[in-house]
């Protein structure tokens, strides 16, 4: 991997992250429609500007959560607006990660990693944070970019994964993107 697949997606790009096209090509619903019932704590890991995240919101509802989290404020601050004084305020949980952690206590159905993994740079600890946030049988579901990911790297990501204990079950045809969802074994 190059160098440059380890940036993060500054907050001053967060408009090209949400945009009606987007939303054409990768439907939150139709992507995540599979794995996301109601009543699951799901975890968004590098949510951006809640692409995903308010969609999860709706897909667990009513008594659901998702647990926004990302590493830089100002992301968190755009979901922050989005959500301030609807009813998806109740059923999201904002957390800042810290640079090299999640830092997380609660236990997860299912993360997202959506776009997100090439840019961790120690993916051997991530893993096994994910591993531990994860309850019994839990999923993460992994889709990188292929303009940043090649498909040995996407191979060693999914190793790392396995060695952190989550076993991959499923590789979803995703357009422009190379996927997997994986199990907690």
């Amino acid at each position: 991997m190059s160098d440059r697949s380890n940036r993060i997606c500054p907050v001053e790009k967060a408009d090209s992250l949400d945009t009606k096209i987007r939303r054409l090509v990768q439907n939150p619903r139709r992507i995540l429609k599979p794995y996301i019932k109601n009543g699951m704590t799901v975890l968004d890991v590098g949510c951006g500007p809640g692409f995903f995240t308010l969609e999860i919101a709706r897909m667990v509802a009513p008594s659901g959560r998702v647990i926004a989290a990302d590493l830089q404020e100002g992301m968190l601050r755009i979901v922050r607006d989005k959500i301030n004084g609807t009813a998806l305020e109740s059923r999201i949980t904002l957390h800042k990660c810290e640079p090299d952690k999640i830092g997380l206590k609660d236990n997860v159905d299912f993360a997202l990693l959506f776009y997100i993994v090439h840019e961790i740079p120690n993916k051997d600890k991530f893993f096994q944070e994910i591993a531990a946030l994860l309850k019994p049988q839990g999923q993460v579901f992994i889709v990188e970019p292929p303009f940043h990911v090649n498909k040995k790297a996407f191979q060693a990501t999914l190793d790392k994964a396995r060695a952190a204990g989550v076993t991959v079950t499923a590789r979803p045809k995703l357009f422009f993107s190379k996927a997997a969802l994986l199990t907690k074994v």
